[in-house]
Order: C-alpha cells, then sequence, then structure tokens
C-alpha cells in the first residue's frame, strides 16, 4: 500500500502542519490554472499513478510551465500517460499542478523500518533532489531513534551537524522535520519520504522547508491509516477486478495478499506463508497465474469466500490447484482445508465439473483432520490429486505440481474431462 505524488500527500502533511506547495488535482479549471501560474511563475504537472512506480522525472514524465497554453499541452500529454518500470506498466488517471519553488537549498529526508538497526531510522542529507543511491555514503546520515521518544530536535540537528550542512537551513529543519514523525507514527506508516525538500527564502530572509514531492508506505493490517480519510481505490494495483475482490477481504485476522502474474497461466497456486510464496513464485514462473500469501490462521468464513473469488476467476483455465505452504504453527490446517475444499464441492455445482490436478502440501495444527476433509471431497468430485504431509521438500512438491501441469497439457485434461463426463453420466 504506497502512496506517491503531491495530490494526496499535501493533504497528509497538513495533518500535521508540514508546509508544501500549492497543489491543484486533476478536476482544476483553467482560471485555477492561469491564477496559479500568475502568483508562482512556473509551474509543475504531474501525472497521477498509484502506488509506487519508479523515477518519473527520469523518464521525461513531469512538465513544466509558464503559461496556460502549455500547462494545458503538457495535460494533455501526461494525462493517461503509460509508465513501465521492469515488467510492470502503469497507466496514469489525471495530473497534478504544483507551485514551482525557486530554491538554493534540496533536502533528502525518510523515516523507515530498518531491519539493520531493529529501529525507526531517519535518513537526511542536504544534497537532496536526487537518487539517493547515487550519493556518496559520506553525505548521508542514517540515525536510528527511540520510538518511544520518536524524533526528537536534536536527532536533526546532530545529524545536519555531522554533515556540515549551511547553517541557514538547520534551524527550520529542525524545526519542521520532526513533525514527520507523528505523521509516520499515528497512521501506520512503514516508510515516509520527501524528496526533495526545498528551502524557500521569504520577504525577511528566513528559509521555510516546503515538501515538493512526497512518498509513503502503509502497513495494510494496521487500521490508523483508515483515519487519513484516503480513498480506498487509491490502495489497488491496477483495476483487476479479481485482485479488488480479494483485497477488500483484509480484516484482522488472516493475510490476503495477492498478485496476478500471468493471466493466461495454468497452475492456481494458493499459497500460505511469505517464504512459501517466494519459493512458489520463483519456480513456478510464467506458469502461475496468481502469486499469494493467504497465512495468518484465517477463519474458515473468510478462507472459504477466498478460495471461492480463486476459483470464479481462474478455475476454467487452471490444469492444477495448488495449494501449498511451509509448516504452521498456529493456522488451522483443517479449517483450512475444509474451507477450500467446500468453495470448490459448491463451484462444481454451479458451474459445472471442470478438468483439474489437485496437489496439496501443508503442515500443522489438525493436518491430518484437513488432508481427510481435502481427500473426501476429491474423491467424491471424481478429480485425481496428491496429498504431501510436512516432512516432504517443499521444492519437491512444487517440481510434482510443475509435472502434473505438463501432464494435463500434453493429453491429460481431456483424460480427466473424460473421466469427469463419464462420471456425470453415471450418476444421471
Amino acid at each position: 500500500m504506497q502512496v506517491t505524488g503531491m495530490l494526496y500527500g499535501s493533504k497528509m502533511l497538513r495533518f500535521v502542519g508540514f508546509p508544501t506547495p500549492e497543489v491543484l488535482g486533476p478536476s482544476a479549471s483553467e482560471e485555477e490554472i492561469r491564477e496559479l501560474i500568475d502568483r508562482c511563475g512556473t509551474i509543475f504537472i504531474k501525472p497521477v499513478f498509484k502506488g509506487g512506480v519508479g523515477k518519473k522525472g527520469k523518464a521525461g514524465l513531469v512538465g513544466r510551465a509558464n503559461d496556460l497554453r502549455t500547462a494545458l499541452k503538457e495535460k494533455e500529454r501526461l494525462y493517461f500517460v503509460e509508465h513501465r518500470v521492469g515488467n510492470t506498466i502503469a497507466k496514469a488517471n489525471g495530473v497534478t499542478f504544483e507551485a514551482g519553488i525557486p530554491a538554493e537549498h534540496e533536502v533528502y529526508f525518510s523515516i523507515t523500518d530498518s531491519t539493520r538497526f531493529r529501529a525507526p531510522t531517519m535518513t537526511l542529507t542536504h544534497h537532496g533532489g536526487v537518487d539517493i543511491e547515487e550519493l556518496d555514503k559520506s553525505l548521508v546520515a542514517s540515525i536510528p531513534f527511540d520510538p518511544l521518544t520518536g524524533l526528537k530536535a536534536f536527532v536533526v540537528a546532530n545529524a545536519l551537524s555531522a554533515l556540515g550542512a549551511p547553517k541557514p537551513i538547520i534551524s527550520p529543519l529542525v524545526q519542521h522535520l520532526p513533525k514527520l514523525w507523528e505523521l509516520y507514527h499515528d497512521f501506520g506508516m512503514t516508510t515516509l519520504e520527501l524528496n526533495p525538500i526545498r528551502l524557500r527564502e521569504d520577504d525577511k530572509g528566513r528559509l521555510t522547508p516546503l515538501a515538493c514531492d512526497f512518498k509513503c508506505g502503509f502497513d495494510r493490517d494496521d487500521p490508523r491509516w483508515r483515519r487519513l480519510d484516503l480513498p480506498r481505490h487509491l490502495f489497488a494495483d491496477d483495476y483487476s477486478e479479481f485482485e479488488q475482490e480479494i483485497n477488500q477481504l483484509r480484516t484482522y485476522q488472516g493475510q490476503s495478499d495477492v498478485f496476478v502474474i500471468n493471466p493466461s497461466g495454468t497452475i492456481l497456486a494458493p499459497t500460505f506463508g511469505g517464504g512459501a510464496n517466494s519459493l512458489v513464485t520463483e519456480m513456478l514462473g510464467d506458469d502461475a497465474i496468481i502469486s499469494s500469501d493467504f497465512g495468518g490462521n484465517p477463519p474458515y468464513e473468510k478462507m472459504k469466500e477466498v478460495a471461492r473469488i480463486c476459483f470464479k476467476h481462474w478455475l476454467k483455465q487452471a490444469n492444477v490447484l495448488f495449494v501449498i505452504g511451509g509448516k504452521s504453527n498456529n493456522t488451522d490446517i483443517f479449517e483450512t482445508l475444509r474451507a477450500i475444499s467446500d468453495a470448490l464441492r459448491e463451484q462444481f455445482s454451479r458451474d459445472g465439473p471442470t478438468p483439474l490436478f489437485v496437489v496439496v502440501g501443508r503442515g500443522g495444527p489438525n493436518l491430518v483432520r484437513g488432508m481427510g476433509a481435502m481427500r473426501d471431497t476429491l474423491d467424491a468430485l471424481g478429480l485425481p490429486y496428491r496429498i504431501f504431509g510436512f516432512d516432504s521438500d517443499m521444492s519437491e512438491v512444487v517440481n510434482y505440481a510443475m509435472r502434473a501441469d505438463r501432464w494435463m497439457k500434453s493429453g491429460g485434461r481431456e483424460q480427466v474431462r473424460a473421466r469427469l463426463g463419464g462420471a456425470a453420466a453415471s450418476a444421471a
């Protein structure tokens, strides 16, 4: 769950009184844009993307205008622009118009949870406006601090002094940067980054820091982010109906992290546990339809609904249903497998049988009862299956699922289809 850009960033920063430039959203009228140009001289036009999409500036996706005609031309260019980052393509839906801030000093600032220090860590440099990775480490301060006391002014002051920052910028940064800890801590963030913060000089020569770009990430299981009253669609990775349905099932218990890898894949793999997810996703490659983590001891009702949504969208095209996870400490395997079994039975009753090879690999509490429930359902449906216990090597279980997929592609699917048709005829 990430938010980037000043459209919503400026609203969040106002919660803690951190200064920002004037920002107009996609619905701004021509008169409002003209008035902003008259006040500021220069404005920047930036596309609005969901989530984090990489370096827009380097990709030429930031427009600049000193007059209304140029601003509208840049709006037309960027409003629905596509941005490719690796294998991901993001499509904009709107633009922002942001006041240009002339400044001599640019600052980079971030707070994030550090696995190195096991504490929240402030990263700060007065050489901002560039990729932080491009700077020499001697120019960047990374300072862990106590979450019980928060980010204190003296932490910022000591870091800037150690970096040899110009004296005029130290006082305004010491006054304003500690406010960001309140935003980070009180609303369930996992990272908060401002780059650049430009320091504007007022009529009396005093400097004021203004956040000119914004990025943050939230812990989606921490409900405090809801207090920001951000629109829920902001956190959808894309417009996939499947992902939207799954994401709405997030509760205090049980995860529902899912991402569509290949809409044309042939292995539907509901996965349990982050480690299992990483291994399975890497080994299955393009054969996998989704990457998922449904662990966290989901209750029966939630797991059944997750399975129902997965089956509704992907079961017809899948060759293999691959239910896989490590040896759980607290997930009730009986409830999990019973929920999946019931959802599968109802899917067959509703839409008719579909050729499928089922592979299950799990370990944990009530394992035998869970496997028995799954076995009874698969026998009743007439589907071929293979079930692996907690003592099986997970990589070998993944290899078995891939061999089952190859067998289905080379004629096995038609054999299973004929078997299901014969079973239906016998029942009639």
